[in-house]
């Protein structure tokens, strides 16, 4: 009776050691693992093929029409392709004068817009558009298109090339508009005549700025900035699935 009271002692130990083992190994097979973020950091950006992106372009205008339609402008692009990576602003004016039809000046606006400094030194995007006026209209777009291509669009005419430090100023009726290339990207600046108001638009510094304040009555600003990414699609679809597959390797390594 007594040995066989050990056997079941002994038997019921052994299985108690084997299910605590078991779950142990579960245990420490199956821990997450937090990921840091320089490894994070080091995955961004894995999804494109090396290679993959043959053009990347952003497209900036920013306008102001006043109550007499005199419209006032510019409009820059900056392009960099894969073969030069060297990056190219070009500018063109955008000045439609009403000319002949004897309207006199708007009225000179007397709305007041009180603050708002800090905004020009915020980080990401930013849209605002402030107004003590009547009539106003103001637009605060930012579009992304994505394309697939065999080779990289034509660079613009070398006409208008802005330069680092260079600035691009036109003026009429409606007011003055002046393009920089500063602090590593492109700033626009419209100053409306008779005190009507203001526009600053600027993608620098990894942030985008659209900035609109309305003074007067009866203008239409408009600011636009598009990005442009051009995609080569020659290439072999077996090497997006075995780059794929070689990421995935490496997160074995991080106990995955």
């Amino acid at each position: 009776m007594l040995r066989e009271q050990q056997m079941k002692t002994s038997y019921w130990l052994a299985t108690a050691c084997l299910a605590a083992s078991a779950s142990c190994f579960a245990a420490e097979g199956f821990k997450p693992i937090e990921v840091s973020d320089q490894q994070l950091s080091e995955l961004r950006g894995r999804y494109v093929m090396p290679g993959r992106i043959i053009s990347f372009g952003v497209v900036m205008s920013s306008t102001w029409r006043n109550a007499n339609g005199d419209l006032i402008g510019a409009s820059s692009s900056m392009q960099i392709q894969a073969s030069t990576v060297k990056p190219e602003f070009y500018v063109s004016p955008i000045n439609q004068p009403v000319n002949g039809n004897g309207n006199p000046a708007p009225t000179q606006g007397n709305g007041n817009v009180i603050g708002g400094a800090g905004l020009n030194t915020t980080q990401g995007v930013t849209q605002v558009t402030r107004a003590a006026g009547d009539g106003n209209t103001s637009n605060n777009n930012v579009s992304i298109n994505v394309s697939q291509a065999s080779s990289a669009p034509n660079l613009p005419p070398p006409q208008g090339q802005l330069l680092g430090g260079q600035t691009f100023i036109t003026s009429n009726a409606a007011g003055s508009a002046t393009v920089a290339a500063v602090n590593g990207g492109v700033q626009m600046a419209i100053q409306a005549n008779n005190n009507q108001g203001s526009v600053l638009q600027q993608a620098a510094q990894g942030g985008l700025l659209q900035n609109t304040t309305l003074l007067g009555n009866s203008n239409a600003v408009s600011n636009l900035t598009q990005l442009n990414v051009v995609l080569n699609n020659n290439l072999n679809p077996n090497a997006g699935t075995m780059q794929n597959l070689s990421q995935l390797k490496g997160l074995r390594n991080l106990g995955y």
